[in-house]
């Protein structure tokens, strides 16, 4: 293309320089160098994932991940892997709700070959039918493994339960019927739909240069049409419960309460109250229901988030006879805390994220995943210091106040696998989560 690139921008960040590049299509190029190592990592991040699909189409996002690496034009599945390692490099590619990433890893002089292997399977993947077979084959497989690995598929219920018939409730890895179906032709028109430049994002940190990436980023995309890809269809959190009754020797519990997405500043304090309550050792939930009680192995609280929503998730495995105690003290524990947080238990949460942040950006492949998500949550790469200083904004007040409003909303997920007869209904959980207030469950 003649056109020149649209937008040019540098700015400094925590241990190293940030540019960023948008072409006149809209494909963005990003870029972090940090200076004293010898490896680089680069990938194209694309906004696509689970979400997007229709019904019919659950599964395909991941199906084409795993089609990419399978022979381009010029290229086979084999010469695919052997130009990489030849260089002591390596390629990997993954598919979530929202984004499905194309990424390698490799010294610096070696970029520009990670690279055109990247486009490559971008632009001219074949999807050889015979291909298709064998990766068919490879895919079932992985799905029947997902089920039967209960604190994987208990994941993935928790996901279907929380958002009932919608995209973003769906496994990624779709339904086998759907898989045994996928053809080249479905492949051709789910890349031309969704894999727009406006929705893609090169992004690459460690030995780099970023006006090489450019030109070889204009090269590669820069005769795409600029076409916005569909969006996706909004969350919307319904709550529910799904008891599975199997022969197990522990029952594998989640409770799952709504938070905010990534687009929304709170998501920061969801983070932190995660950590508070169920993120070490040290923790309220480690401690009273582990250390003190011997109810379970293992015991922890996350928060995950997609764009427009998330869940604070509560996971523990513990005999069929202890589930009910367990998911009762864990409602208690949570009501407790939205009362009586401290703020010595805040600072530790505190501390726990920040260094956990600065030490993965110590990592190139960490940085260029970072940079590429925050540009698509927020359009911008979003600078360590800013996330930093929101997570030292979350006082104890605010943290109580935060988990006290999701606690008592009654709004919750409950989803169990194992010997589940003595699962406390939904109703006590979402009571015994108010404080005993006795709140109906929605």
């Amino acid at each position: 293309m003649d056109e020149a690139p649209l937008v040019t921008m540098a700015s400094p960040q925590i241990g190293g320089q940030v540019e960023l590049t948008e072409l006149a299509n809209g494909f963005r190029i990003v870029t972090e160098r940090m200076e004293g190592i010898a490896s680089a990592s680069i990938g194209v991040w694309v906004g696509v994932g689970a979400r997007h699909e229709t019904v019919e189409e659950n599964g395909i996002a991941h199906f084409l991940e795993h089609m990419a690496f399978k022979g381009t034009e010029r290229r086979s599945a084999l010469d695919i892997a052997e130009e990489i390692e030849r260089v002591g490099g390596w390629i990997n590619a993954y598919t979530s709700r929202e984004i499905t990433a194309y990424y390698a890893r490799m010294l610096g002089e070696d970029v520009p070959l990670a690279f055109d292997i990247i486009a490559d399977i971008l632009r001219h993947s074949v999807f050889d039918p015979h291909e298709i077979e064998i990766e068919r084959g490879v895919i079932l497989q992985e799905i029947g493994q997902t089920r039967d690995t209960p604190d994987d598929i208990i994941f993935d219920w928790l996901q279907e339960t929380a958002f009932p018939d919608q995209p973003v409730g769906r496994p990624i890895l779709g339904p086998p019927e759907n898989v045994r179906r996928f053809g080249p032709g479905d492949f051709r028109a789910f890349v031309a739909r969704h894999y727009r430049p406006c929705s893609m994002v090169l992004s690459a940190a460690g030995a780099v240069d970023h006006d090489a990436l450019v030109r070889l980023a204009e090269a590669a995309f820069g005769d795409m049409e600029r076409a916005a890809a569909p969006r996706a269809e909004p969350a919307r959190f319904a709550g529910g419960e799904r008891l599975e009754e199997k022969a197990l020797e522990q029952a594998h519990y989640l409770l799952a309460l709504p938070v905010p997405g990534y687009r929304d500043p709170e998501y920061i304090t969801a983070q932190l109250v995660a950590t508070a309550l169920g993120g070490g050792m040290s923790s309220r939930l480690f401690q009273e229901i582990r250390e003190k009680r011997g109810l379970c192995y293992a015991i922890h609280a996350q928060s995950s988030h997609h764009a427009d929503s998330g869940l604070l998730t509560v996971y523990a495995g513990t005999g069929g006879e202890e589930l009910g105690e367990l998911a009762g003290l864990v409602a208690d524990e949570i009501a407790r805390a939205a009362a009586d947080f401290t703020a010595e238990e805040i600072d530790r949460a505190r501390a726990q994220l920040r260094a956990g942040m600065l030490m993965g950006l110590e990592a190139a492949s960490s940085r260029a995943e970072r940079n590429a998500r925050t540009l698509f949550m927020h359009g911008r790469v979003v600078p360590p210091e800013e996330t930093l200083a929101q997570i030292a904004a979350v006082s104890r007040d605010r943290a109580r106040d935060f988990l006290a409003g999701i606690a008592k909303r009654g709004a919750l997920v409950q989803v169990a696998y194992g010997p589940v007869a003595g699962a406390l209904p939904r109703e006590e959980i979402a009571a015994r989560l108010a404080g005993g207030s006795g709140a109906g469950a929605g």
